[in-house]
C-alpha cells in the first residue's frame, strides 16, 4: 500500500514538470514571434520612409521645385549677376517745364468778346502758325466795332496827310503841322495792319504765333477781354527741362551731379537723359525764400510723351562706381520690410536669398551683400516662385500614432 502512494506522487511530479516546461516553451515562443513581428513592422516602416523618400523630390531644405515647363510657362527669367560700373544716386523730387523759346503766350490784340471759330479750343489741340484760333467780336459793345474804326481813323489819317503833303513846300502849313499828320497818319496805319485782313463777320481774328499745341486755355466763349489779355499758351513741347528739387544737406554734392533719371507718375519708364540728347544746365547757389530746396536743372529733347509740369520722381547720378553687383527692381521680394531674390540652382530647383540694397537708380538697385558674381538671379517671375515656395509647405508625413 505505501509503495503504490509513492509510485503516485511520482508520476505527479513529473506530469508537473512536464506542464511547466511546455508553458515556458510557449512563453518563450510567443516572446520570439512577438520580437521577429517587431522587427518585421520596423522594416515595413523603414521600407515605407524608403518609399516616400524615392517618391518625393530629391532636394535639400530651403531649396525650391519649380518645373521648367512652368518656368517656361510664366516667361521666367534670369540675369547672371556680373560686377559693372554702376553711380552713387541722389532720390529726390522735381518737375518737367518747358524750355525757355519753346512756349509762346497768345494775347488778344483788341478788346472783344471772345467768339470761338471751327478749331477745337481745348488743351492738346495742334496748331499751325498763323491759324486761326479765335475771333473777337466788338460789334454789340457800345464803343463799336474796332476794326471798323481803325480804318476810318486810317483813312482820314491818310487823307489829312495827302493834303498837307501838297501844301507844306508852298509853306501854307508849317512844318510842325506837317510832321504832326504824317505822326498820325502812320500810327493810324499801324493800328490798322494789325487788324487788316483778319477782319470778318465773326470779328477780329486770333492767329496762333507758333506751331505747337494749344495748353493753359485761359479764356472761354463770351468772354470779354482787353488788350493785351492772355487768352492761351501755345508749347511745341520738343525741348524740355528737368528741375530737381535737391535738400539744402546735400549742396556740397551738387557739382557732381551731371545726369539724371526719372520716372512719371503716368507710366513705367525710366527716362534717361543721356539717351535723349540731355545736358547739364546750371544748379541754384541759393535756396529760394520758405523753402529747404536747391534746384538742379537739366534739359533734353522730348523724344517720348513726356507732359510739361508734371511731378516726377529723379534720381540724380554722381560719382561712378567701378564693379558694383546690381538687379533690376522686377527681382525683389519684399517681406515684412526685408528684400529677397531668388537663385536659379538648376532646372527645376531655385533658392530663397535675402540681400540688402544699396543706391537705387530707378531702374537697377545696388547689392550691398548676400550675392556673389555668377549667381543666376530670377529677374522675371519672381513673384510665381515665391507662391510655389508657399504652395510646396506641406507638413511632413509621420508613423506617430
Amino acid at each position: 500500500m505505501k509503495k503504490i502512494y509513492w509510485i503516485f506522487l511520482a508520476t505527479a511530479y513529473l506530469l508537473a514538470g512536464c506542464q511547466a516546461k511546455s508553458v515556458h516553451e510557449d512563453h518563450d515562443h510567443e516572446q520570439h514571434h512577438e520580437e521577429e513581428a517587431g522587427h518585421d513592422h520596423e522594416h515595413e516602416e523603414h521600407d515605407h520612409e524608403h518609399e516616400h523618400a524615392e517618391a518625393g523630390e530629391n532636394h535639400v531644405a530651403g531649396e525650391i521645385v519649380f518645373k521648367k515647363a512652368n518656368a517656361e510657362a510664366i516667361g521666367l527669367q534670369t540675369e547672371e549677376i556680373q560686377p559693372a560700373a554702376f553711380s552713387e544716386v541722389l532720390k529726390t523730387s522735381g518737375q518737367i517745364q518747358a524750355a525757355q523759346g519753346s512756349e509762346s503766350v497768345v494775347v488778344a490784340t483788341v478788346p472783344g468778346v471772345v467768339t470761338l471759330g471751327t478749331t477745337r479750343f481745348v488743351d492738346g489741340t495742334a496748331v499751325q502758325k498763323g491759324q486761326t484760333i479765335l475771333s473777337l467780336a466788338s460789334q454789340s459793345l457800345s464803343e463799336g466795332d474796332v476794326a471798323l474804326r481803325l480804318k476810318n481813323a486810317y483813312e482820314t489819317a491818310q487823307k489829312e496827310y495827302e493834303r498837307m503833303k501838297g501844301l507844306v513846300a508852298d509853306k501854307i502849313v508849317s512844318e510842325k503841322d506837317f510832321e504832326q499828320a504824317r505822326l498820325a497818319y502812320e500810327n493810324a496805319k499801324v493800328a490798322y495792319d494789325a487788324v487788316s485782313g483778319k477782319h470778318s463777320s465773326k470779328g477780329v481774328a486770333v492767329t496762333a504765333t507758333m506751331s505747337g499745341f494749344l495748353k493753359n486755355i485761359l479764356v472761354k466763349e463770351g468772354d470779354y477781354v482787353a488788350v493785351g489779355q492772355p487768352l492761351a499758351t501755345i508749347s511745341q513741347n520738343n525741348r524740355l527741362v528737368l528741375r530737381a528739387d535737391v535738400s539744402e544737406k546735400y549742396y556740397a554734392h551738387l557739382p557732381l551731379m551731371r545726369s539724371a533719371y526719372f520716372k512719371t507718375p503716368y507710366d513705367d519708364q525710366v527716362y534717361k537723359l543721356d539717351e535723349l540728347n540731355g545736358r547739364f544746365l546750371s544748379y541754384g547757389k541759393s535756396s529760394a525764400n520758405n523753402s529747404f530746396y536747391i534746384p538742379v536743372l537739366f534739359e533734353f529733347d522730348n523724344k517720348g510723351s513726356v507732359i510739361p509740369g508734371s511731378f516726377v520722381e529723379v534720381y540724380l547720378l554722381g560719382r561712378p562706381m567701378e564693379g558694383v553687383l546690381s538687379l533690376p527692381h522686377s527681382a525683389f521680394v519684399e517681406e515684412q520690410g526685408l528684400f529677397f531674390v531668388y537663385i536659379r540652382l538648376d532646372e527645376d530647383c531655385y533658392k530663397k536669398q535675402e540681400v540688402s540694397l544699396g543706391a537705387d537708380n530707378g531702374e537697377r538697385v545696388q547689392i550691398l551683400s548676400g550675392l556673389k558674381a555668377g549667381d543666376q538671379v530670377v529677374t522675371k517671375g519672381a513673384y510665381q516662385i515665391k507662391l510655389a515656395s508657399a504652395s510646396n509647405a506641406i507638413p511632413a508625413h509621420t508613423h506617430n500614432h
